[in-house]
């Protein structure tokens, strides 16, 4: 059996709530540990630490994917499966449905992708199965019924024990909800990007979680890093927006409305003698269907300042008040208000 590796820092961090993922009996910690950035921008040594101390804190669901870093990402995890944590302590999710080709990345969930996918990364992670098995994104080419059937047949092998949806919209996760309702593979969970600065969600992908008894798990729960505060008046030339490979994914939450959010988050950190990213995280865990936020610390230490906010709860007035500063613009018909033309 894998040993566990006590850091001697638990006692000082609070402990993790566990949560149930929708209407499942799945239960995953309030914070995930993302590893988007492990084996690129997060060496080995750097991830053991962050892994053993998430644990430490009561930390469950460790969300990776077949694509990050071209597989790397699972292997450095799956390195650390080997003899730092016990397997049995973690709630493991990853993704297949994002290729690499010579031309850049494409979505392809046809059942080869997705299988073969899978199957690259219970090797790459060393198991026989994960937790939680996501379709990585939608695919206009691929009729959903395959993906269905795709999703039962994961399920039915053992591969793994729940499956869900990440980044499909509302109309896509309520077709494969029904699709599978009745069978032993239901969507259980949609990871979906939500924040502060990214509440797009709430528009339709959220009710309709909530009425189907689907959990959500939130990436970039802190914005992609500017909610953090670290963008307020520059850019860090050791930041993710100054590097080549995600200052395009961070540059679209550093306009003038995104500012606007991170000022009102600072702003209220600063009244309550907290950091700005433990009110962002704290805003999010309260919000309605959430079951895990995950975050993808590069360094032990922004992982140590996430596990921070696991004490906060924010004042009403304070939770309304950030509410109504990043509250997203309408749209129809999701925010139709029935009032007939004039």
């Amino acid at each position: 059996m894998a040993c566990h590796i006590d850091t001697g820092r638990h006692d000082t961090l609070p402990r993790m709530e566990q949560r149930v993922v929708g209407h499942s009996g799945l239960r995953v910690s309030e914070l995930g540990l993302g590893t988007m950035t492990w084996g690129r921008d997060t060496d080995a040594l750097d991830a053991a630490d962050q892994l053993r101390d998430f644990v430490d804190a009561g930390g469950t669901l460790v969300d990776t994917a077949a694509s990050y870093g071209g597989g790397d990402a699972e292997r450095v995890l799956g390195s650390l499966l080997d003899g730092q944590v016990d397997r049995a302590e973690l709630v493991l999710c990853t993704k297949a449905g994002l290729v690499r080709t010579r031309d850049g990345a494409r979505a392809d969930t046809s059942r080869r992708s997705l299988l073969d996918g899978l199957d690259a990364s219970l090797a790459r992670l060393g198991t026989d199965h994960v937790d939680l098995f996501l379709v990585h994104t939608p695919d206009s080419s691929t009729p959903p019924a395959e993906v269905a059937d795709t999703l039962q047949q994961v399920v039915a092998s053992g591969r793994a024990r729940y499956v869900g949806l990440s980044n499909h919209p509302a109309w896509a996760s309520s077709y494969l909800a029904g699709a599978l309702a009745r069978t032993q593979a239901p969507v259980t969970a949609l990871q979906l990007e939500y924040s502060l600065v990214q509440r797009g969600v709430e528009h339709e992908a959220l009710p309709a979680a909530r009425a189907l008894g689907q959990g959500v798990l939130a990436w970039s729960p802190l914005g992609r890093g500017v909610l953090t505060g670290k963008y307020r008046g520059a850019v860090p030339s050791d930041s993710r927006a100054a590097s080549p490979h995600l200052g395009a994914f961070v540059s679209q939450y550093l306009d003038a409305r995104a500012t606007g959010v991170v000022e009102a988050v600072a702003t209220a950190a600063a009244g309550l003698g907290r950091e700005p990213l433990e009110v962002a995280l704290a805003w999010l865990l309260a919000r309605a269907g959430v079951a895990s936020a995950i975050v993808g610390a590069r360094t032990p230490g922004q992982l140590q300042a996430s596990l921070a906010a696991l004490d906060l709860v924010l004042p009403a007035e304070l939770y309304d008040a950030l509410d109504d500063v990043s509250a997203p613009e309408g749209g129809y018909p999701e925010r139709w208000d029935g009032a007939p033309p004039l």
